[in-house]
């Protein structure tokens, strides 16, 4: 039979199974030798009290006079057929939000045509490293752009609000089945990491083609076939046709060109506040000295994190893509633009911690732009990118300023050591951000140091512009059908059509997306 019980366990209580059956024995007073198995459904860090402990539900499997017949089997691994015959359905993205919609339309016996204007991750990571080495940048191929997405090169966490939409619990199954650490299960706040991200991605890859699902890197879509409101298919940049009676339109929030695609055909679109700002980066010892409340915490323990809001006149700034244990990245997608971004590997074992810290973006901010109607948002996006750039002069480069400096207005004459390893531009912030944006960070750092004593510290460095949170534009859809407003056949979704906020909110989207077609498909015939 199996027992559920909840308990606070030491980090080292809790190492392996063996230590974990031992510890929880005594605890609940059943025998050693009757627990065949202890299994911890879920955890998370209780930091209010010393010593730090994890909050555990766990479920014991326990034999019944030496029966263990009634024990709950195991899941078994998720299966895909063959849909070489399956109705057509293109897939515009290889990120979280079109691979999963992908694996999803396979299940339900669709054949996804899967078109990505970037590379494989294999060659991805080559550009990625010139983009180190030469400081140059790919505008097909980058952090933003290639297989796997933006959330192949982040932290890579899996939480999310979303799950009245759909499956977490699914996703979570489709990314063990494909190499993720059981962990993600049982974790509060999940997280994968983007050295393990990468194997995933190629794994999803082979699952796909190995039931003759189809990719097409290097395929850039410039324009879609609409007839009579209904979509026929795409126009790719090399001028080839590629007809289908289905399109998912999943090409991450940083695909200008499709935004500027629909505003031009006059295609329903809308503007969607967002969020801008910077990247705050501590040495990862502050941080973890703040949340764990003691300079002798475990080494068990993780790389602490933090979640910090604060609202000013009804706008909105707040810690966004925390990355404990992570580095800062250049994270532009074209010329002339300058921006960043934070990853982190599964250890998060980097000795800093980053987190983008943001303020809400209003149509109000935006009434210079007025004449570009609903990309108003975006062009103020772009513009503020334009002018980091004209100030670091490279794409990879990024302003630095010292968080304490930002708060007296100077310039920074050095700065903390930091995990950015392209250019670095001193300068500051309150002389080159809008005021809307400034204002609000200076009264947010203040008071998230009176939430975390130490956070504004000397040690800390403000670097870069933090930008692309989400999506500026909504390419609207139908709330029931999914479908986009004017073009039967089309589904806008994931972030970049601004119906998701992280890598589990664009999967489940995407899973909800193929579910739809299946609905209609069946509908119709």
């Amino acid at each position: 039979m199996r027992k559920f019980f909840e308990l606070n366990l030491l980090p080292e209580e809790i190492i392996n199974e063996d230590t974990l059956r031992i510890i929880v024995s005594k605890r609940v007073g059943i025998k050693l030798n009757t627990i065949k198995q202890a299994t911890i459904i879920k955890k998370s860090i209780d930091a209010r009290k010393d010593p730090i402990t994890y909050r555990v539900k766990l479920a014991l499997d326990i034999i019944e006079n030496g029966n263990s017949d009634d024990l709950p089997e195991r899941k078994q691994e998720i299966h895909y057929n063959d849909v070489s015959n399956g109705e057509r359905v293109i897939v515009i993205g290889a990120g979280p939000c079109g691979l999963f919609a992908s694996l999803k339309l396979i299940a339900l016996g669709f054949k996804p045509i899967i078109l990505e204007r970037g590379k494989k991750i294999e060659e991805r990571k080559k550009d990625i490293a010139s983009i180190f080495k030469d400081k140059t940048i790919d505008e097909e191929s980058n952090f933003s752009f290639g297989e796997g997405g933006a959330g192949t090169f982040s932290d890579g966490k899996l939480y999310t609000r979303s799950n009245k939409r759909g499956s977490i619990e699914e996703v979570l199954d489709i990314f063990i089945n494909h190499g993720a650490d059981k962990e993600i299960k049982v974790d509060a706040h999940p997280h994968i990491g983007t050295d393990k991200l990468s194997t995933i991605i190629k794994n999803i890859r082979k699952t796909i083609i190995s039931s003759n699902g189809e990719y097409h890197f290097n395929t850039k879509v410039v324009d879609l076939i609409v007839r009579n409101n209904r979509i026929k298919g795409v126009i790719t940049q090399n001028g080839d046709r590629i007809e289908a009676n289905y399109v998912v339109l999943a090409t991450g929030h940083s695909a200008r060109d499709i935004f500027y695609l629909f505003n031009s055909k006059k295609w329903l679109i809308e503007k969607k506040p967002f969020a801008m700002g910077v990247r705050v980066e501590h040495p990862q010892e502050i941080i973890n000295k703040i949340q764990y409340h003691s300079k002798n915490y475990s080494p068990l323990l993780p790389a602490a994190s933090y979640n910090l809001t604060y609202t000013y006149k009804n706008r909105g700034v707040f810690s966004f893509c925390m990355c404990p244990g992570g580095m800062i990245i250049p994270a532009s997608t074209q010329k002339g633009l300058s921006l960043v971004n934070g990853m982190s590997n599964s250890l998060r074992n980097s000795p800093f911690a980053n987190s983008g810290i943001v303020v809400s973006i209003l149509e109000e901010d935006a009434l210079e732009y007025s004449d570009y109607g609903e990309l108003a948002l975006m062009k103020l996006q772009e513009d503020l990118e334009k002018k980091i750039y004209n100030i670091t002069s490279n794409e990879t480069s990024a302003p630095i300023q010292r968080l304490s400096d930002f708060l007296k207005n100077k310039k920074s004459s050095s700065f903390a050591e930091t995990s950015y390893l392209c250019d670095l531009v001193s300068v500051n912030f309150n002389n080159i951000l809008p005021k809307n944006i400034t204002n609000n960070l200076i009264g947010a750092f203040r008071n998230f140091d009176q939430k975390m004593k130490g956070f504004i510290s000397p040690e800390a460095n403000i670097i870069g512009l933090e930008s692309r949170t989400s999506s500026p534009v909504r390419i609207l859809r139908d709330n029931e059908s999914l479908e986009h407003k004017q073009i039967s056949g089309l589904y806008p979704c994931g972030e970049g059509s601004g119906y998701a906020g992280g890598i589990t909110s664009s999967c489940i989207d995407g899973i909800r997306v193929a579910q739809k077609i299946s609905e209609t498909c069946n509908k119709i015939f």
